[in-house]
This record gives structure tokens, C-alpha cells and sequence, in this order.
């Protein structure tokens, strides 16, 4: 049974950064592909960024070059998303997926909130 649980959300100013981990319940490189979303009220789910099995990671236009996705180099368990120059239209839930065998697996999300 895999499990994903996010946490690192939370209230930040325009401006401001966080960090969002999911702590995976096996190694996150026994994964084909390993990713954040988000999903902002009365908007349907997008991609945020991604790790490939091969290739350039992936960013959504809107985060890139404010986002940072990765594995944590001290615990092979956990991906981050590190988030710099936060805006009001980055506040969303965001969740980690990861697939696995063509099946992809959710955590229940972290909320991120960005306003003065």
C-alpha cells in the first residue's frame, strides 16, 4: 500500500516562500513518475511540476523559474517543492502524486494560501 502525506502549507505574503515536502511510504525512486499539483477553488486540478523517469523536469509556465521540484538528499522518502516569490494566484491545494505501473497514487493535499 503506498501512501503520500504533504505537509509545508500554509499563510505567507505575496513575496514570500515555502517549502512543501510529501513523505512517501517507500523510496520515491521506486516510482516511474513523481509530481505536484494544485487545485484552486472552482478551478479544475494542473500539473505543477513533475519528474520524468528520463529527461528535463518538467514546470508549469506560470511557477517556472519560482518553483523548485526534487528529491531531498537526506531521505530518499521524501520530493519538495520549494516555492520563491509566491503570488495571490499560487493559492491552491496542493497535492503529491506519484505513479506507479500505470496507477498513479494522491496524497490528501496541503493548503497554500498567499495574501497580505
Amino acid at each position: 500500500q503506498v501512501q503520500l502525506v504533504e505537509s509545508g502549507g500554509g499563510l505567507v505574503q505575496p513575496g514570500g516562500s515555502l517549502r512543501l515536502s510529501c513523505v512517501a511510504s517507500k523510496s520515491i525512486s521506486s516510482f516511474n513518475i513523481m509530481a505536484w499539483y494544485r487545485q484552486a477553488p472552482g478551478k479544475p486540478r494542473e500539473l505543477v511540476a513533475e519528474i520524468p523517469p528520463t529527461g528535463n523536469y518538467y514546470y508549469a509556465d506560470t511557477v517556472k523559474g519560482r518553483f523548485t521540484v526534487g528529491r531531498d538528499a537526506a531521505n530518499e522518502n521524501i520530493l519538495y517543492l520549494q516555492m520563491n516569490t509566491l503570488k495571490p494566484e499560487d493559492t491552491a491545494v496542493y497535492y503529491c502524486s506519484a505513479t506507479l505501473d500505470m496507477y498513479d497514487y494522491w496524497g490528501r493535499g496541503t493548503q497554500v494560501t498567499v495574501s497580505s
